[in-house]
């Protein structure tokens, strides 16, 4: 496993644990890794420092971190709360259908399907074409949650 000290394209600094460094390169050459604080893309190593011993015997059990201590444990800012609580309410009134939102969509509008709330993925040719069909979708403002790093 190995620890990198990330940055997004929006200047959030976070961190994350990789498997190996090829994982990490993979990722990144694939353009799968998101910002862990904004969900956003351009995501890039940060200047890290090495990591140092703290003196204690090795294998001692860590001591616990506190919310305090845990920066990516609670928003940084105003906004970025008002986008957790947003997520958390969309999550916990939409039914997730992954691919299939388009499908489901359109079948929803049809009448064919039960009218609910969904969220999933479309592509570009596929969000366009419910637009003109007039099915009303919108994007939302957050990757979906198997996309967070």
């Amino acid at each position: 496993m190995i620890k990198y000290a990330l940055k997004c394209a929006e200047g959030h600094a976070f961190e994350s644990w990789f498997a190996s460094a090829a994982a990490y390169d993979a990722l990144e050459a694939a353009d799968r890794l998101a910002c862990a604080v904004c969900g956003g893309g351009g995501v890039e190593k940060a200047l890290m420092a090495p990591r140092l011993g703290s003196g204690e015997a090795e294998g001692a059990p860590a001591r616990p971190a506190s919310a305090s201590e845990r920066p990516l444990a609670r928003p940084a800012s105003p906004a970025e709360a008002a986008m957790a609580e947003l997520r958390q309410r969309v999550e916990a009134n939409t039914e997730d259908v992954g691919r299939r939102f388009a499908r489901e969509a359109r079948a929803i509008h049809e009448g064919t399907a039960p009218e609910r709330a969904i969220r999933g993925q479309a592509d570009a040719a596929e969000a366009r074409a419910l637009v003109e069909e007039g099915v009303p979708i919108l994007p939302l403002p957050f990757p979906p949650e198997r996309q967070v790093n």
